[in-house]
């Protein structure tokens, strides 16, 4: 089926981000790779306003043409482009292990330098290109024991994989009828989504409350970037509870707001532990609230501030119970939930 240039660019415009556009002219390591950067970083999304022409004439060339490429004894060139994205993806996802996996026993010797090479290839992989797999990660594999341990090794361990890349790559086979069927293509992106994404999940949902925090203050401060574009804000709103909406609609619940500031505060009732040390230096109990936690501040704020009291742990102790308010002040934001 021949691709049209303007369905193409109303799928840039749409879900560029998450790679429709891709999906629709058959890049699927290409729209594999937009859905876990999220189009680059944003700035690869960008940069397809001109390049898109260029995707759609690839895409409808015909068996013919792609029997006439050159051998596969002749390399393609390997753009700067190209390679600059090997290595920042490569070192994306090392980064992403380190957060996901790092508990992990040989994480440092196997682990991380497994998950840079999957980086640094799919980005080899994007459009007609491609390079050698195995000896993209005996690269990483070798490169890891000399920087074992730094928090700094996927930028070398992804350096070492880019050039490897550089000098194996290739042009992909013609694709058969088979490998463009959009059932086994989407069960295969998803697979990969969810390899990629179910480690860091798990990672990051291990502590409930410090997590929905988080990204409360994260949500809430992308949204605020938009505040001159109060439709664009509305549809990134609408993207991002859109899981909590597939939720709801399969329990057969609702999702208004009420509903939903009701789970956040069922699930942010859980204290962290840096919570529990606070109220610890407060004397509370778990179930203290706003004014008793106030009351008790300001008892022990005047019991030891050091005007007040000789004694040499007193300017420790009053400054850890100024951080213990600070901490439970946090929790008990009116806006945390607005």
């Amino acid at each position: 089926m021949v691709k049209s240039v303007i369905v193409a660019y109303t799928l840039w415009a749409i879900g560029g981000p998450f790679g429709l556009h891709h999906l629709y002219l058959g890049r699927d390591s290409h729209a594999l790779l937009w859905m876990l950067t999220l189009g680059g970083f944003g700035f690869g999304w960008v940069r397809e306003v001109i390049r898109i022409p260029a995707y759609v004439g690839e895409a409808n060339q015909d068996a013919e043409k792609q029997r006439n490429r050159p051998p596969v004894t002749v390399p393609p060139p390997v753009g700067l482009v190209r390679f600059a994205g090997q290595v920042c993806v490569g070192i994306y996802f090392g980064t992403v292990a380190l957060i996901g996996l790092s508990s992990l026993s040989f994480f440092y010797l196997i682990v991380l330098p497994l998950c840079v090479g999957a980086g640094v290839h799919l980005v080899s992989s994007v459009g007609q290109q491609t390079s050698d797999l195995q000896k993209t990660l005996t690269a990483c594999l070798i490169t890891s024991p000399i920087f074992c341990g730094s928090t700094l090794s996927p930028l070398p361990i992804s350096l070492a994989a880019s050039v490897t890349a550089a000098q194996h790559c290739r042009f992909k086979p013609s694709r058969t009828p088979e490998s463009t069927q959009l059932g086994p293509r989407l069960y295969r992106l998803g697979l990969a989504w969810l390899a990629f994404s179910a480690p860091l999940g798990y990672c990051v949902f291990h502590n409930t409350t410090a997590t929905l925090y988080y990204l409360s203050d994260c949500v809430t401060a992308l949204l605020d970037i938009f505040w001159f574009l109060p439709w664009l804000r509305n549809v990134f709103e609408y993207i991002l509870l859109m899981p909590y909406r597939i939720l709801c609609a399969l329990t057969g619940g609702g999702y208004y707001e009420e509903a939903w500031r009701k789970m956040l505060e069922i699930l942010l009732k859980e204290y962290t532990v840096r919570e529990k040390e606070a109220l610890q230096v407060l004397s509370l109990e778990a179930n203290a609230s706003l004014e008793e936690i106030t009351r008790s501040y300001r008892e022990l704020a005047k019991m030891w501030h050091p005007d007040h009291n000789p004694s040499k742990d007193a300017e420790a102790m009053f400054v850890r119970i100024h951080e213990a308010y600070e901490v439970l002040l946090q929790r008990h934001r009116p806006n945390r939930f607005k």
